[in-house]
């Protein structure tokens, strides 16, 4: 099982992970009682229950590059353009904006 660690403005925010039912994103207990922190999407606000999905959410799918990058991407680290999770591990850890992705598949 393949996970990762998302952060928000450099922040700790939660864990996404890939299960049975086929994704999950899990908000940190210590960034929900922080009353500044801000949900990481408009479509994945704070809350105590996980997030889950038979696809990759769509704000975690917009983060993964597209068109030539993408051709760059599959090519150089042998993902296939359906590995939603491979893609996001890969490409996401230093992209553009407020959210980070950092793999933690290997933590444990």
């Amino acid at each position: 099982m393949r996970k990762a660690k998302v952060y928000f403005h450099g922040r700790p925010a939660g864990v996404l992970s890939e299960v049975e039912e086929g994704y999950m994103f899990l908000y940190d207990p210590e960034y929900l009682v922080d009353k500044e922190a801000e949900p990481v999407s408009l479509t994945l606000v704070k809350r105590n229950e996980p997030y889950i999905s038979k696809v990759m959410f769509p704000f975690f799918d917009g983060l993964i590059p597209e068109g030539w990058l993408l051709d760059i991407a599959e090519k150089n680290w042998k993902i296939s353009a359906r590995d939603r999770m491979g893609l996001l591990l890969a490409c996401c850890r230093d992209c553009i904006g407020a959210v980070s992705i950092i793999d933690e598949s290997n933590s444990e």
